[in-house]
């Protein structure tokens, strides 16, 4: 006999202040947070100490699923074009869902403009994890400028997510052949 458990509070929390900011953005009142959840206020300032703090540790803790979902395993044996490809194709993938709003660590440092703010420099510091990945495999295919390369990368990668998070463009057929220009220009194998 299986016996489900029940998350926790704090990993409610979490869930709720992940799922809520995505869909209707960092603004989510308190109150909203705690009754999807289940929570009370009480309780979630002894989980955080604020909002801003649940904020920060629902971007981190949605690091992995996002990473994950995007891009592919270290050992999968593919040339770097193709796993740079890979990534543009998750994302062309992931825009076509109805729920789709776009990189949610892009809308974080957007709408929070305050690139100090906790929840910012998590969502940063997931950015430039993949823009390192983009580096990574630039160099290793052997790219002219390998940082300029993955520069301009997470440039379209962003571009792309957040036209097709606002619905004011569709990627199929649009991202992969910029992809392979810029990888064509970059001479990367």
């Amino acid at each position: 006999m299986t016996t489900d458990v029940k998350p926790s509070s704090r990993e409610r929390l979490l869930e709720a202040a992940g799922k809520l900011t995505y869909q209707q953005g960092v603004g989510i009142g308190i109150e909203a947070l705690c009754k999807a959840a289940g929570v009370s206020k009480r309780s979630m300032y002894q989980l955080f100490e604020s909002k801003d703090d649940l904020l920060a540790a629902s971007v981190k803790e949605r690091a992995a699923a996002f990473v994950a979902g995007l891009v592919p395993p270290a050992d999968d044996g593919r040339p770097p074009r193709e796993r740079i490809m890979h990534v543009f194709e998750r994302l062309e993938s992931q825009a076509a869902a109805p729920d789709f709003r776009g990189c949610p660590y892009l809308a974080v440092q957007i709408e929070l403009k305050d690139q100090s703010h906790p929840a910012s420099q998590e969502a940063h510091r997931i950015k430039a994890k993949l823009t390192a990945f983009f580096r990574g495999e630039a160099e290793q295919g052997g790219a002219s400028d390998p940082d300029l390369l993955a520069r301009q990368l997470i440039l379209v990668f962003d571009g792309a997510s957040a036209r097709a998070g606002i619905e004011a463009d569709k990627l199929t057929g649009l991202v992969a052949p910029t992809v392979t220009a810029l990888l064509d220009v970059a001479h990367l194998s």
